[in-house]
């Protein structure tokens, strides 16, 4: 490997989360360094010479027996993330996805830079906080995890959850702090469940009394309290289970519920600190909402699409050592899969100007025998109406399908025929007709 085409990963994982590579191997084959010390110059110095600006990377050899079965030597790269945009020499901008470094265009990298201002809050210092202030049994646990025997600045530092003059990053206070709460009175999850599947306001305000929890502590304590509390308060129902035997089951299934909320408490947006996180439980739904939007390279129309970008990397990171989040990119994708698996509709993610909802309603998909004489995509415009809360157009639906008209409205009439969705109008060319859903879905 020629030390310029290091600069596309290197770039790539300093503007995503961090990651580390390993140089040396190929095709499962292990080739090592032994014997080339221009070749690994060379590449100790692509940060400075083929990235800009130059990527923070820590360089570390590391000893290993080569295919060959002789001593050699391999070269591993940890690269953290970073608070600002980075370019190759040749002004490319990757970003890591998944598996691959991929290249953004021009919007795509104006979106990130966007993006990268909140991203480094939790790379900020966190004003008078102190080890003292941090939970040592929490820090211990983590430590040992780790296999680890380092001292905790040490450690943390690995983690970059301290700054590079030592303070302790909002990242390492929001983890691993006794009592989060003293400097971010908002980092608490609030749990409640309602008596009717609408909220109501006031006199009319349908929470069940003794079920309005505010759950606080560091975050891996605060996910798990959470838990509990959910499980606690999730209604269940019985129905015909795998085993043949009809058993309660939740009425969401617990994979997509408690990946939604692993997803809000990792990555909602911390520097809003005017909100909390809320799960509201009704009879006939799930609902989890954080405060933030998503990254401005996603698309919330489009859930499954979704890139890998972590608003707060050094959380997600540690919370992936702790194997409380994969750090994958996959938990959308997982909650999708949760709820197909019990046959429930997909989830439905709303965003506002200042956070995004997600909802997990415990409504049948399209039966199998219905959906093969339906169009494809019928499901979908029933998820697009769902998500959206009210009546569409034509016109609307067909856009949010990335569909002509024709090829929304021939998918309308069919819902239509089996009584799943009404049309609303005047008359046949009333230009303000809509669709909405049929009564029970």
């Amino acid at each position: 490997m020629a030390a310029k085409d290091l600069a596309p990963a290197l770039v790539a994982f300093a503007n995503a989360e961090g990651g580390t590579i390993v140089v040396g191997l190929h095709n499962g084959q292990v080739q090592g360094f032994e014997g080339r010390e221009q070749k690994l110059n060379q590449l100790r110095q692509a940060p400075i010479d083929f990235t800009t600006p130059p990527v923070r990377a820590a360089f570390e050899e590391v000893g290993c027996i080569n295919s060959e079965g002789n001593s050699d030597r391999l070269l591993v790269i940890r690269i953290d993330p970073s608070e600002v945009v980075h370019e190759t020499q040749s002004s490319d901008c990757f970003l890591r996805i998944g598996d691959e470094s991929r290249k953004l265009n021009f919007t795509q990298q104006q979106e990130l830079q966007f993006d990268k201002g909140q991203s480094q809050y939790d790379g900020h210092p966190a004003r008078f906080a102190t080890y003292s202030m941090l939970d040592a049994q929490l820090v211990q646990f983590y430590k040992k995890n780790m296999g680890s025997s380092d001292e905790t600045t040490r450690v943390f530092r690995a983690r970059s959850l301290t700054t590079p003059q030592g303070a302790i990053t909002n990242a390492g206070y929001l983890l691993f702090a006794k009592s989060p709460g003293e400097l971010f009175p908002n980092t608490h999850v609030r749990v409640l469940r309602f008596l009717t599947n609408e909220r109501g306001t006031g006199a009319r305000l349908g929470v069940e009394e003794g079920t309005d929890e505010r759950l606080e502590g560091p975050i891996p304590y605060l996910i798990q309290r959470a838990t509990q509390k959910i499980e606690e308060l999730v209604p269940h129902r019985r129905s015909l289970q795998s085993s043949g035997t009809f058993e309660a089951a939740p009425i969401v299934p617990r994979d997509a519920w408690l990946e939604g909320l692993v997803n809000a408490v990792i990555h909602r947006s911390y520097s809003l600190s005017g909100d909390h996180i809320r799960v509201e439980i009704y009879p006939n739904r799930i609902e989890i909402e954080s405060p933030g939007r998503f990254p401005g390279l996603a698309n919330p129309r489009n859930p499954l699409e979704i890139s890998r970008f972590a608003r707060n990397p050094r959380i997600a990171r540690v919370c992936a050592d702790l194997r409380i989040g994969q750090e994958l990119g996959e938990g959308i994708k997982r909650i999708f899969e949760s709820m197909q698996q019990v046959g429930l509709t997909d989830p439905i993610y709303r965003q506002s100007a200042g956070s995004v909802r997600l909802i997990l309603a415990a409504l049948p998909r399209i039966d199998p025998v219905t959906a093969g004489r339906l169009p494809s995509g019928s499901q979908k415009v029933l998820d697009i109406l769902r998500s959206a809360g009210q009546p569409l157009g034509t016109g609307d639906i067909a856009e949010a399908m990335e569909l002509s008209r024709p090829a929304a409205k021939a998918r309308l009439d069919a819902l239509q025929e089996v009584r799943l969705v009404r049309w609303v109008g005047k008359s046949p060319r009333d230009p303000r007709a809509t669709w909405e859903l049929a009564e029970g879905w």
